[in-house]
C-alpha cells in the first residue's frame, strides 16, 4: 500500500533521533509529517530538512506563531526559505497578514489556528474569550483568517463542514487535528472524529499522532488509517 498525503503523522516524540526511528518504522506507509514546538528544541528543524532532502517527505511545521506583525513576518520569511509545505500561525487577522507577507514568493502555505482542539467552552471562559458556542467561534475565526489571506485553517473535525461551506473557504485547505481512529483513546483532545468522518466533513488532511506512534505496530496502524481514508474521495479544495 502506498502512502496517502491526506494523512499527516505528528512526530510528537522527544527528539530527532526518536523521530527518525519512527519514520523508519513507518517507511513508505506515510509521506507527510508534522513537527511541532515540542520537537523544536530536540532537533526539529534538522529533522525536517533531512526528511525533505533525503527521504522525499512533506513537512508541516506546527509552530502556531503569534507576535506583533513585524516579528511574525520576519519569522515566517526565515522559515519559508526551507520550502516547508505548511506552517501554522494563530488566526488573528494581523498575524495572518504578516505571515502571508513573510511567505511571499515561497511554496510554504500558511495555515491559521482557529481554536485549539484541546479546548472547550470552559477553557475559553477561563481565558476571558467572548461568549458563544465553540463551533460558532471557530467558524467566525476561520472566516476572518481566510479573508486575511490564510491558505487554510486548522480546526477540529466537528467544525470542518461549517468551514467548508464558507464562501471564503473555496479552494482553501482544512487540516484537522483531534482525529482518532475508531476504538482509540481521545487523550487530551475534546472535539474528535474518525479519519473518514473528518474527510467526509470537508477536511483535506487529518493529523494523527499517538494512535499511530504509540501503537504496538505503528506501520500497521498507519496502514489501517490509509485504508479507511481510501474509502473517502478527496475534497475539491
Amino acid at each position: 500500500m502506498t502512502s496517502d498525503d491526506r494523512l499527516i503523522v505528528a512526530l510528537d516524540v522527544p527528539n530527532a533521533i526518536a523521530g527518525m526511528e519512527l519514520v523508519a518504522q513507518l517507511g513508505d506507509s506515510v509521506g507527510f509529517y508534522k513537527i511541532g514546538l515540542g520537537m523544536l528544541t530536540g532537533g526539529g528543524m534538522g529533522l525536517a530538512m533531512e526528511l525533505m532532502d533525503e527521504h522525499d517527505k512533506r513537512i508541516f511545521m506546527d509552530l502556531k506563531l503569534f507576535d506583533i506583525g513585524a516579528t511574525v513576518e520576519a519569522a515566517v520569511r526565515g522559515l519559508s526559505q526551507f520550502n516547508l509545505d505548511f506552517l501554522t500561525v494563530h488566526g488573528d487577522p494581523h498575524v495572518v497578514r504578516a505571515a502571508r507577507n513573510g511567505a511571499a514568493n515561497s511554496r510554504t502555505k500558511i495555515l491559521a489556528v482557529t481554536i485549539l482542539t484541546s479546548l472547550d467552552r470552559g477553557d475559553l471562559d477561563a481565558s476571558l474569550m467572548r461568549d458563544g458556542a465553540v463551533p460558532d467561534l471557530v467558524v467566525d475565526r476561520a472566516a476572518r483568517a481566510l479573508e486575511a489571506g490564510a491558505d487554510g485553517v486548522i480546526a477540529s473535525p466537528q467544525e470542518a463542514a461549517a468551514i467548508r461551506a464558507l464562501p471564503e473557504a473555496e479552494g482553501r485547505l482544512i487540516v484537522t487535528p483531534g482525529v482518532r481512529p475508531a476504538g482509540t483513546a481521545s487523550d487530551d483532545q475534546k472535539r474528535v472524529a474518525t479519519p473518514a468522518e473528518a474527510l467526509r466533513a470537508g477536511a483535506d488532511h487529518v493529523v494523527i499522532g499517538r494512535p499511530i506512534w504509540q501503537a504496538a505496530d505503528p506501520r500497521a496502524a498507519a496502514r489501517m488509517v490509509v485504508e479507511e481514508m481510501s474509502q473517502t474521495a478527496p475534497s475539491n479544495a
